[in-house]
């Protein structure tokens, strides 16, 4: 397979986590490439002007949609780097204890969560009134993310290069720290996302332990979504006659052979599972990616 090939295949047995990060780098590196391209033509075009969440209510009215958007897009590889690193740590230990829907849903209600609170600090706090800026970044569902996991099971240990063995909420509690005495400074909306960010994953888990699961809305705008964009279409019933002639030992031979090709793909996930997809060979690559069509 081919590194296209090879991609599509990992974005398609990826979990959420995986997918999130695939989104992530692909809405910065597409933009960047084309608009660089477009540059040589005199074509300078602000591309995060149209996705970053402004400040500004007239050009919030007109994009309604960087509510969101905003979490998807980032302002620089350094920028984006960290934050993938960080989404991929959050996101792994989320996994461990919640599904692969609340991940997606606290991720997008947590970035609308912070975006909220972002346009809230800027109109009510007295020392940003007036003041005109914009945010792209997906820190502030990643912060949620995080504190999500922290506020569930805060004493859960988790090894860190140079540091060594260390608990969950003392990485928290560092990581607020920062954006708490970095709030007066530079980047005060960005901190603000963080913070809040931080809240709505707290508030989140209190929630789901009493019953509550704030993912379910996002799950159910997707499969409503789906739903409209489904092609499948409804068919009418069709009376089904069954040939009497037809030997049962053709319909064996193809149970078998399907069971052969199951077990076959069971082993090579087994694989993958204790040793990583780049142990397998490039014949098993080749089955796992048929198989996948």
């Amino acid at each position: 397979m081919n590194l296209l090939e090879d991609l599509k295949f990992q974005y398609k047995i990826g979990n959420v986590s995986v997918r999130l990060i695939f989104w992530n780098l692909l809405l910065f590196a597409v933009p960047e490439v084309f608009f660089a391209v477009a540059k040589l033509f005199h074509l300078d075009i602000d591309y995060l002007s149209f996705v970053s969440l402004s400040t500004n209510w007239s050009e919030l009215a007109w994009k309604p949609w960087s509510v969101l958007s905003y979490a998807f897009f980032h302002a620089g590889i350094i920028h984006l780097v960290f934050n993938m690193i960080m989404l991929h740590f959050a996101s792994q230990l989320f996994l461990t204890y919640f599904t692969q829907k609340q991940l997606l849903g606290a991720y997008i209600l947590a970035a609308i969560f912070s975006g909220t609170a972002y346009l809230v600090g800027y109109h009510y706090l007295p020392a940003l009134q007036g003041v005109v800026t914009s945010m792209v970044g997906a820190s502030g569902a990643i912060m949620a993310i995080l504190l999500a996991t922290t506020t569930y099971q805060p004493f859960m240990d988790v090894r860190l290069m140079l540091f060594g063995r260390v608990k969950l909420w003392q990485i928290a509690v560092l990581l607020l720290f920062l954006d708490l005495i970095q709030l007066p400074m530079n980047n005060t909306g960005g901190h603000i996302a963080h913070l809040s960010g931080a809240f709505f994953g707290y508030i989140y888990i209190k929630l789901l332990q009493n019953g509550t699961d704030l993912s379910r809305i996002v799950t159910a705008v997707l499969d409503f979504l789906g739903s409209l964009f489904s092609k499948k279409q409804s068919t009418p019933f069709k009376k089904v006659h069954v040939n009497p002639k037809k030997p049962a030992a053709k319909r064996e031979s193809k149970i078998v052979a399907k069971d052969k090709t199951q077990q076959q793909l069971d082993e090579i996930l087994d694989k993958i599972s204790q040793s990583g997809y780049d142990s397998l060979t490039s014949e098993e690559k080749e089955f796992l990616f048929k198989a996948g069509k």
